[in-house]
């Protein structure tokens, strides 16, 4: 009987499987936008700090990292190309980005967010957000020597040219590139944990 039991369960599951792996459609749900995956796992999130949508989705961010494996990188790069203020602020605020990345303080990032959206306050020079950072207890003489590091710069550098290489691909914020190879696409009718479970499901793809 246990037998007969563990088969019958066994072949409710073949089908509930089927479904797990045919839910995110090519297309739909992504495109493939290179022939080969990166050789290691990553995401790669194209954002804005001045992109409402971005800031709302912080918090799934947040619910991404806990369940990737260990072995899949989660990068943000910060965009330079909106409408919302100039190329030169928002290189600026990249600089700040990798100033938090170099004090290995996620926090900040969200202050940088706060200050934009919640306090509804304008950047409009890099002072603006090295006062964000002295608010939230970086010390100025900190963040004065990582901002003009070689390191940091070159961080920035960095950062630009992942958005050349996947200009084409990245026409608006927040995008999500996995792997090098799948850009993520969210439909209406998903919700919040069919994002995460996207995102997460195309770290896992070759």
């Amino acid at each position: 009987m246990k037998k007969i039991l563990a088969l019958c369960a066994f072949a409710l599951w073949l089908p509930l499987q089927a479904c797990a792996v045919e839910q995110w459609q090519e297309g739909e749900h992504y495109d493939v936008i290179n022939d080969t995956a990166s050789a290691k796992p990553e995401i790669l999130e194209f954002f804005s700090f001045w992109c409402p949508h971005c800031y709302s989705f912080e918090t799934l961010v947040a619910q991404i990292k806990p369940k990737l494996e260990k072995n899949v990188k989660f990068k943000k790069v910060h965009v330079n190309f909106m409408g919302f203020t100039t190329p030169a602020i928002q290189d600026e605020a990249t600089k700040a980005m990798m100033v938090a990345r170099s004090l290995k303080d996620e926090s900040l990032i969200q202050a940088v967010f706060k200050y934009i959206h919640v306090q509804k306050s304008s950047v409009t020079s890099l002072k603006d957000l090295k006062n964000i950072f002295i608010v939230n207890g970086v010390n100025a003489d900190d963040f004065d020597k990582h901002a003009s590091s070689f390191s940091t710069n070159n961080m920035v550098l960095k950062n630009n040219k992942l958005i050349d290489q996947y200009r084409s691909n990245v026409t608006s914020v927040p995008t999500f590139i996995v792997n090098g190879k799948y850009k993520a696409k969210f439909t209406r009718e998903m919700t919040q944990d069919d994002i995460v479970n996207l995102i997460v499901w195309l770290t896992k793809q070759k």
